[in-house]
């Protein structure tokens, strides 16, 4: 029998707490994506102390097309993976992931390519800090973490379902962001690296971050424009996690070109 630590890799499509559900109907209604909510499992002793997410849930169903189903705690938990879902799941379909090439892309914008992330948390973690920092997109690998869509939108607070994702193999995507005028910026301590404090980085940008382990692959990396590093404050060999990096980075990259636009 899997653990629930075990089952964080098995594609799924369940969506726990009002965070990730509000944010699936958030992305459904804006277009961003085309996942749909099927159904919501709702603790029935929670009817009280959730009144006034049951009624946006109510009014939201009757919108959008989804039945709510009462139910007791224990079925919710032995469905869940965490433990904040709060007595309620939604079980949704599944969403398209356009291939780079069918993709809109945004004019002067700023994307973020995630390539060779190592689990879905990490993954999870990353998409809510660009989020925050304002990314227009994201770009994946074929093969990534989105088949285990309920724990990377726990992860990232919802934003996982209110990001513009597509995908692409390492050449397609140089191209059409190329092709749009893009600067393409890796983040990677190599022997050409300049400090991303030190260098102009101005939109249209797309940045590529690599998983600690396997960084970014010599197929992209030939692609790239500039190649961008974090300055330590002392003496450290370990990476920082993509989520850290991707971080310090996507935050940097807006603060130089809103300083740009104040002007």
């Amino acid at each position: 029998m899997p653990t629930k630590e075990a089952e964080k890799f098995i594609d799924s499509s369940v969506m726990e707490g009002m965070t990730s559900i509000r944010a699936v109907i958030s992305g459904a209604q804006t277009g961003v994506n085309d996942r749909k909510i099927e159904k919501i499992l709702f603790d029935k002793a929670k009817e009280k102390s959730k009144m006034r997410e049951l009624s946006y849930l109510k009014a939201k169903s009757h919108e959008l097309g989804f039945e709510i189903e009462f139910t007791n705690a224990e079925k919710i938990d032995s469905l869940s993976i965490g433990q904040s879902h709060g007595g309620i799941l939604a079980f949704t379909s599944g969403r398209t992931i356009k291939n780079v090439k069918e993709a809109i892309i945004k004019p002067n914008g700023f994307y973020v390519f995630l390539q060779g992330i190592e689990d879905p948390y990490n993954f999870g973690y990353s998409l809510r800090s660009l989020y925050a920092a304002g990314v227009d997109g994201i770009i994946l690998e074929k093969r990534n973490w989105m088949s285990a869509a309920g724990v990377v939108c726990r992860a990232s607070a919802g934003a996982s379902e209110l990001f513009d994702l597509s995908w692409g193999e390492p050449d397609e995507i140089a191209e059409v962001f190329h092709k749009n005028g893009y600067t393409i910026i890796a983040a990677d301590k190599t022997d050409n690296a300049v400090s991303v404090y030190d260098t102009e980085i101005e939109y249209p940008v797309l940045l590529v971050v690599g998983g600690e382990k396997r960084g970014i692959s010599s197929a992209f990396a030939a692609h790239c424009d500039k190649t961008v590093m974090l300055d330590y404050g002392r003496e450290f060999r370990a990476a920082l996690s993509a989520a850290s990096a991707s971080s310090i980075i996507a935050f940097e990259i807006f603060r130089k070109n809103r300083k740009k636009e104040a002007k």
